[in-house]
């Protein structure tokens, strides 16, 4: 047993990609989005096993995020969604990733990398349809467009862009798709072939208008819900359990205060329990005095103050929690479970930031596991998206 522990049921991450796979149109491909360390669960397992599941390709945001997942021999390219500096470009071709361009200067960049190189490096062109974070103007596309073309060494592979309101705003959602579709049909005149990706997890739950060639599937990976409601309302199963454990128990009287600056008194005699995990784990601090946990399939309230390595729980006096007893902080136990939701709510914040927020201190242990090494990538589905030697680049002679 470990004082802070995140235990990840990868048997749930393939579920959870079984569940959108179901929901795609015919002929979309899904994109696994493993960036931050897998929203905080692992990159590399859940990689696997999304990609065991169906999923075709792979998302990060950084270089060194795909070289953690090309380290690791998944066979299958990696798109670097985020921006790439000049001097991590010869590192992120040689590892054969896929890029995501919005300006001229990139584009310059990465033909230059690619040609030192002699690698193809495939180019994802995006554009900015409303959300005014990163993206080439709709109306700068097609000639940034033509500029991926003029490049010997680049091969313009999509057009993409991302969508601001997708969990809470359909409304603008379409409008973004309407500004979408018009940029690609002026770009596919130019480049027929050129693939489409828009959705995110939640605009892949809302049908298949956004699905286009593919889907860059998030949050529902994790089992989370993309529109911030219990994750069982779209069938998803919650990959990650926190837990900690029962590390003292003590009596106090009424009146008596616990943790720092006593801001909660106990109002008759009682008995509280320490569990050894807090902000330093990742364990918001902003849980003080809200919120519960889950000992032997029951829930008891957080007492005082979270501190960075410890908080407080009331038991109660009779009560049959005893030392050493595992303690669940999010995830299921018995008949009860917490949500990441939940605590987003409690927080006011977001279910990605939860996860996310679980720093290395937390222990991760996986479930699971598929124990024997199999072939993984037999019925990749889309052609353009399956796993070939396309994906992961090529060294090859031009000209």
């Amino acid at each position: 047993m470990y004082r802070a522990q995140a235990t990840i049921d990868l048997a749930a991450v393939r579920h959870n990609v079984a569940v959108v796979r179901r929901r795609l149109r015919p002929g979309a491909a899904c994109i696994a989005v493993v960036k931050a360390d897998g929203y905080g669960h692992g990159a590399v397992q859940v990689a696997r096993a999304a990609l065991e599941a169906g999923a075709t390709g792979l998302a990060v945001t950084t270089t060194e995020e795909a070289r953690a997942l090309s380290d690791a021999g998944l066979g299958v390219g990696v798109l670097i969604m985020g921006p790439v500096l000049d001097d991590q470009l010869e590192e992120a071709v040689a590892i054969g990733a896929d890029f995501v361009a919005w300006s001229p200067e990139f584009v310059r960049s990465a033909g230059r990398v690619a040609e030192s190189a002699r690698r193809r490096v495939r180019i994802h062109l995006k554009v900015d349809t409303g959300m005014h974070r990163l993206g080439v103007d709709v109306a700068m596309a097609p000639s940034l467009a033509e500029a991926i073309l003029a490049q010997p060494w680049l091969e313009l592979w999509a057009l993409m862009t991302h969508l601001a309101t997708a969990d809470d705003d359909p409304e603008f959602m379409e409008h973004q798709l309407e500004v979408f579709d018009r940029t690609a049909e002026v770009v596919r005149r130019r480049a027929p072939g050129v693939l489409l990706h828009a959705a995110n997890s939640a605009a892949t739950f809302r049908g298949e208008r956004a699905h286009y060639d593919a889907v860059r599937t998030g949050l529902a990976l994790y089992g989370m819900s993309p529109f911030h409601r219990d994750p069982a309302e779209d069938a998803l199963h919650p990959a990650l359990t926190l837990s900690s454990y029962v590390a003292t128990l003590r009596d106090i009287e009424a009146g008596e205060g616990v943790s720092y600056s006593l801001t909660w008194r106990a109002p008759r005699a009682t008995r509280v329990a320490l569990v050894p995990i807090g902000y330093g784990d990742g364990f918001f601090r902003a849980l003080s005095n809200r919120g519960d946990v889950l000992i032997g399939g029951k829930r008891y309230p957080r007492v005082g103050n979270v501190c960075m390595d410890q908080f407080l729980v009331e038991v109660g006096r009779g009560s049959p929690v005893a030392f050493g007893q595992p303690v669940v902080l999010m995830g299921a136990q018995g008949q009860e479970a917490i949500t990441a939701e939940h605590l987003a709510a409690l927080v006011g914040t977001i279910n990605y930031e939860v996860t996310c927020s679980l720093t290395a201190r937390v222990k991760r242990e996986y479930v699971g596991v598929i124990p024997e090494p199999r072939e993984l990538y037999e019925e990749a589905g889309n052609d353009e998206w399956s796993v070939t030697p396309r994906l992961s680049g090529r060294t090859e002679d031009h000209g």
